[in-house]
């Protein structure tokens, strides 16, 4: 597979059909018919040829083109403009998915801004590993659709343009498109063809639009057909069938309760990215879109797990999408394993995902979620429906209790780096198993309300008895974190208290007693879980410690935790909302606010949220956009606004300009 760029800056789809772009306009991935697997694109290059020379390839920043990028306000549409010093024509493009139809368009318009007529070739260039797999392709050119067709067993992707091509060739195909003529081979054994439509002539200040539809389907009918049926009308009409779609979405959520222009265009955009993280056949919720399928910097991100989509689906309620919600709980129970826990991690078709391993804080993380969602809209019939994997669930969680110390029992941490009885994770659990506790109340079990809340209580207990770091002012990440043998003896020998237990097998198992760093997932413990109240002692000066150890020194932002070296141990956007979240709680609104600014300032040029921003520069550092990031700061703008931190008369500011926007 061609060399792909971590750093995305656009994402466009239907809930089946998702796509990354560049700010150059190239499309690097695209995947159907779910949003995390398969994804299909080798490679897909767009230039211009004039009469004389060779491809000019204007989604790049080579031969000296320069280009802009940003979303049509209101939707998911990207528009792209592109231009080069001395060279005749611009090239404006639009790309979006067609609401109902699998079908991605790609428009372009070229203008010509030179003084004279002016002949060119616009040369498209695909390669398709379709289902991920460089072998087994074929490439076959259908003469009755003027089509190119990719296909690997049952996905088949029809490429056509609005006009007819010129010239084409199957197989074999990229030097030929840079700098020759397209042999009109029409099938190959390859992943790759390409295609040139000619246009002749173009007088100054004039425009001519080209668009290119790529059809999906099962079978070589199937996308034909749905090829031929989006052919049928001109792009300006899917254009503003598709633009009127996005409004009508973003009509269905709350409007923005509160803030200026920035804010209110930053819950917008957080709304439609929540609709494009949302798979349309499962319910699924997506971390974010894959940037590295070859887990060279890290585990991979096109996954679901259950902690970042609690989180999500608040702030989904929140802004009034509560039937995204509920899809999204409906798809746990296809999940859930058959002893009630639900694993790390897993595809959209509700299958396991890699894993490192139990990561206790997920299942707990789904059925506080579930409560959330119930509290939200007190929708019985939903509760009825989650209560059988509820009590599942929370018997698993109450099972799962180490006795010696009140805590569960040692497992993998939310950022998936070490095992151990951590303290966020046990904060989750006692959530989850309250929650677990008002549902059973709810259906009348008042035999399993009263265990699962004695559970939870000793959970709490332990938490504030065993887990606070007085020298600190912190708690302790976690107990009982599992090192390696030299980590061992280092940690030993300097003192510190530790323990080695062997396994069945008899390999042994190195244990230090306390994991002292302080990490901002520990404002969990009240926020969100509510183990302790925001107010209390411990958790204002676990936040003051938070801010003076984790925020970056140079672009400022919170890091997830002291010394983390994850991507450069960068800020993160959903850490420093976090704390936000906590200033908000305990009414410290000026440092809330500053901390929700610091976020909106770090926003992508297209207005998404990363993961990361670059601790030196300020810049995205990894993952665009992260779902996670997009809830917190839906979250944050909720809160602030609930406490009238963020005056009614901004928002009607910001929504006349974006009216004005979208006019």
């Amino acid at each position: 597979m061609s060399n792909k760029p971590y750093l995305i800056d656009a994402v466009i789809g239907n809930g089946r059909m998702l796509g990354s772009l560049g700010r150059t306009g190239r499309l690097y991935r695209l995947w159907w018919p779910h949003i995390d697997h398969p994804q299909h694109i080798d490679r897909i290059r767009t230039g211009i040829r004039l009469s004389e020379g060779r491809t000019t390839w204007f989604d790049e920043e080579a031969d000296g083109w320069r280009h802009r990028i940003g979303y049509l306000p209101g939707t998911n549409i990207v528009r792209i403009g592109a231009a080069r010093p001395q060279f005749p024509l611009e090239v404006r493009q639009h790309d979006f998915a067609l609401p109902e139809e699998d079908v991605l368009v790609r428009h372009y318009t070229f203008t010509n801004i030179s003084n004279g007529d002016v002949s060119f070739r616009f040369v498209w260039y695909s390669s398709f590993h379709v289902d991920e797999s460089p072998l087994y392709n074929t490439t076959l050119f259908n003469e009755e659709q003027d089509a190119l067709v990719h296909y690997h067993k049952r996905s088949f992707f029809a490429v056509s343009g609005a006009n007819v091509c010129a010239e084409f060739q199957c197989g074999s195909a990229w030097d030929a498109a840079e700098g020759g003529s397209l042999n009109g081979s029409e099938i190959d054994m390859q992943p790759d063809g390409a295609m040139a439509w000619e246009i002749k002539r173009l007088a100054s200040g004039e425009s001519v639009s080209l668009p290119v539809y790529i059809a999906a389907g099962e079978n070589l009918p199937q996308a034909l057909e749905r090829l031929a049926a989006v052919k049928r009308f001109p792009a300006e009409h899917w254009l503003e069938q598709t633009r009127t779609h996005w409004h009508n979405e973003l009509g269905k959520a709350r409007p923005c309760p509160g803030g200026g222009p920035e804010i209110a265009e930053l819950y917008e955009r957080s709304v439609l990215t929540f609709k494009l993280m949302s798979d349309r056949q499962s319910g699924s919720l997506l971390a974010a879109p894959e940037v590295d399928e070859n887990h060279a910097r890290c585990g991979g991100y096109a996954y679901c797990w259950g902690r970042d989509a609690a989180f999500i689906t608040t702030a989904l309620d929140r802004c009034g999408l509560t039937k995204a919600s509920r899809r999204f709980y409906e798809w746990t129970l296809t999940a859930q394993d058959p002893d009630g826990s639900w694993q790390q991690r897993h595809f959209h078709d509700g299958s396991l995902a890699p894993s490192w391993g139990l990561q206790i804080d997920e299942g707990a993380s789904i059925i506080w979620g579930m409560w959330q969602h119930y509290a939200a809209t007190g929708d019985d019939s939903f509760a009825r429906r989650m209560w059988p994997a509820v009590a599942k669930g929370a018997e698993f969680l109450a099972g799962f209790i180490d006795p010696d110390t009140g805590l569960p029992k040692p497992s993998v941490d939310l950022w998936e780096e070490r095992n151990a009885q951590h303290t966020y994770s046990s904060a989750a659990v006692c959530a989850g198993l309250q929650a677990a506790a008002s549902f059973a109340r709810l259906m009348g079990d008042e035999a399993a309300a009263a265990a699962w809340e004695q559970a939870a209580g000793r959970i709490a207990s332990a938490i504030e008895t065993l887990c606070w770091n007085e020298a600190e002012s912190s708690f302790y990440r976690g107990l009982h974190l599992k090192v390696s043998r030299d980590e061992y003896e280092r940690a030993t020998r300097s003192g510190a208290e530790g323990s080695v237990t062997y396994t069945a097998k008899g390999y042994p198992v190195y244990r230090l007693k306390y994991d002292p760093i302080v990490d901002i997932s520990l404002l969990g413990v009240s926020v969100p879980f509510g183990v302790l109240p925001p107010e209390h002692g411990y958790m204002r000066r676990l936040a003051d410690t938070i801010e003076r150890k984790l925020t970056s020194p140079r672009v400022g932002g919170i890091k997830r935790y002291e010394n983390d070296p994850y991507i450069g141990g960068n800020p993160w956007i959903l850490t420093t909302l976090w704390l936000a979240h906590y200033r908000t709680a305990v009414g410290q609104y000026e440092a809330a606010r500053e901390l929700l600014d610091w976020a909106v300032r770090h926003r992508t040029e297209t207005g998404l949220l990363p993961e990361q921003v670059d601790k030196d520069t300020g810049a995205p550092a990894w993952i665009v956009p992260l779902t996670w990031s997009h809830a917190m700061f839906v979250l944050a703008v909720d809160m602030l606004a609930a406490a009238g931190q963020l005056p009614a008369g901004e928002t009607a500011r910001a929504e006349a300009d974006s009216a004005a926007g979208k006019s």
